[in-house]
């Protein structure tokens, strides 16, 4: 659990940002034409926005498995004085569809790491249901797909994620279970801050991806198959690729800290804000898995 001036400090940065999204908004928004004025049937909430996800990226953190429990019996009790205006849980949760937005553009334009030039990338399932209860599953029933991963069959999404050596998420991207590993590295979007050489696995082997990203100033490295020839590769590059497990000590971070997969969902929006409240609160983690790298140059044998 963060201290009450980091939970302060996550309350500034939230809360400034939701005041320039808010103007941005009602800048570019149409105008909306003179009518009648209606009468309104809803109060506004005292809960703003920012104080929301404060409280969305705390619970992913607190180490409480159920968000009402952690809102009636922690942030309704030891936190009053912090979120002195808080509604009932049912409310709450009717509240946070509409932070879903601000907060996917809060953790793109703010909390995203730098790329250093080394990123690694890798994939990891989220599951909705066990696989015996696929044919009973109805919440995400038009999104999921039945994938296959490293550990055996899975029914639900896929989590795609760019770190840097630092232990930094990048980006990442959110697809159907049955998509193919390599296929968000041919979206530009994705992969739009990366620079010099991105780590994979051998899931992502395929000279065209390689020749694509090679245009682009990445150089995809991976691990060769068993059938596949041997080929020149430099030192640093073959100890990155001992290193990839960094990606993988993300991953589990984000699954079993930040607790960004379970089966609980019961919507869309509730999945996507789960998801995207678990990555926010793992980038105010204050430890993260990171590996040191030293850069050296040398020029013994530049002209001068």
């Amino acid at each position: 659990m963060f201290s009450e001036c980091k939970v302060t400090e996550i309350f500034f940065m939230a809360d400034e940002f939701c005041k320039v999204y808010d103007r941005m908004v009602a800048k570019l928004s149409l105008k909306a034409a003179k009518l009648p004025k209606k009468r309104k049937y809803h109060r506004a909430s005292t809960l703003s926005d920012a104080e929301i996800m404060v409280i969305l990226i705390l619970f992913h953190s607190s180490g409480y498995r159920c968000l009402k429990h952690f809102y009636l019996e922690y942030v309704c009790i030891h936190l009053r004085h912090l979120f002195p205006k808080v509604v009932s849980y049912n409310r709450f949760v009717e509240l946070e569809k509409k932070v879903m937005f601000p907060l996917t553009l809060f953790i793109k334009k703010v909390l995203l790491g730098k790329c250093t030039g080394i990123s690694f990338v890798n994939s990891t399932p989220l599951r909705v249901c066990r696989n015996q209860r696929i044919h009973m599953h109805k919440t995400f029933k038009s999104f999921v797909a039945q994938g296959k991963c490293s550990m055996g069959w899975f029914f639900g999404f896929k989590l795609h994620l760019i770190c840097n050596e630092k232990g930094e998420l990048l980006n990442f991207m959110v697809t159907p279970g049955d998509t193919d590993d390599r296929k968000p590295l041919e979206d530009k979007r994705f992969i739009e801050s990366i620079f010099d050489r991105l780590v994979a696995d051998k899931g992502y082997i395929s000279q065209n991806l390689f020749n694509r990203l090679f245009v682009d100033g990445i150089q995809l490295i991976t691990k060769l198959k068993s059938n596949m020839k041997g080929a020149l590769m430099k030192v640093s590059d073959k100890l990155l690729l001992r290193k990839r497990a960094i990606i993988e000590t993300v991953n589990d971070e984000l699954k079993n800290i930040a607790q960004v997969e379970h089966s609980r969902h019961r919507s869309l929006h509730n999945f996507v804000n789960n998801l995207l409240s678990a990555i926010a609160a793992y980038c105010y983690f204050p430890k993260k898995p990171a590996i040191n790298v030293v850069k050296s140059f040398d020029n013994q044998l530049s002209l001068f």
